[in-house]
């Protein structure tokens, strides 16, 4: 399962190493820290970066350790659970260390992984590892994570492309899309929000306004595509932030209210600026890779 966001090869600042996660107490940060007193914890990825080219083979001696620390027996559990009830699963391989996990991309399978004890990500492989001791929690997530990778194979992804031709939903769709590329959004001329600052939109995410027009929106063209639109709003131009702009972005300490939403725009919370740095970091690593002067 492989995403420029969680490979885990690089950290934001194009440091060569792996993440690792664990379930958190005291003891254990403490532990680890000693281990490894460079590694440093990623807010986007919820996790710890190792830097490091060895950073995978200290981690997985480290995990192992942690692992009979907590119950000497939890590997052999785990291994006879298995043995017991198995997953049987083309996404599923078991080897002497545990279990590998290889998916088409998801988000949401990422984040089930996230919740299962010392799994971990395994870029050279391009795979998850989960240890032995791990299963229980594995097999209460594997439903979800199973049915979203049927779901995201190419051929389902290309059916249900398939499906949508010629519906309204595909031309909603079509509708949206091309309204994106013109980089607009309407807004409430009575609540204007800060031109040049990252704001958390309805339509968009999360977004820099660069301009308002002045412009009066034509309600009639546009309903379809917004429909909170009314004949208060104007025409305001927008951008993408970069991830500077997105790392310097204070989080609202709350979730944005009724009056916030129907507005369209408030001040990002914590989770809405994760996921958006983490997309920006992807962007940034693949664009420095495609600049990157062949061999």
């Amino acid at each position: 399962m492989e995403d420029e966001a969680d490979t885990h090869q690089e950290d934001g600042d194009g440091k060569v190493g792996e993440t690792v996660s664990f379930p958190f107490d005291r003891m254990t940060v403490q532990r680890f820290r000693e281990t490894f007193p460079r590694a440093r914890w990623s807010e986007e990825r919820k996790a710890w970066f190792v830097p490091g080219s060895t950073a995978g083979r200290r981690i997985n001696r480290w995990l192992a350790r942690e692992t009979s620390r907590k119950d000497p027996y939890a590997d052999q559990k785990g291994r006879d659970a298995y043995a017991f009830e198995p997953i049987l699963s083309p996404y599923l391989k078991v080897d002497n260390n545990g279990f590998r996990i290889r998916t088409p991309y998801s988000r949401k399978i990422v984040d089930e992984l996230r919740q299962v004890p010392f799994a971990q990500w395994q870029p050279a492989v391009k795979a998850w590892r989960v240890p032995f001791a791990s299963y229980d929690d594995l097999r209460r997530h594997w439903k979800v994570i199973e049915e979203e990778a049927k779901r995201n194979e190419p051929e389902e992804r290309r059916k249900r492309a398939e499906a949508r031709k010629g519906t309204a939903e595909e031309r909603a769709a079509r509708r949206r899309s091309a309204e994106r590329r013109r980089r607009r959004i309407p807004l409430s001329a009575d609540d204007l929000p800060p031109i040049g600052k990252p704001v958390s939109t309805t339509s968009y995410g999360i977004i820099v306004i660069t301009e308002v027009t002045g412009e009066v929106v034509d309600r009639d063209l546009v309903a379809d595509v917004y429909r909170e639109v009314t004949d208060e709003h104007i025409w305001g131009r927008w951008r993408a932030p970069s991830l500077d702009e997105l790392v310097r972005t204070w989080p609202s300490k709350t979730e944005p209210g009724t009056c916030e939403v129907e507005r369209g725009w408030w001040q990002p919370t914590i989770e809405e600026l994760r996921e958006a740095r983490r997309k920006a970091r992807a962007k940034e690593r693949k664009a420095r890779t495609t600049q990157q002067p062949m061999g």
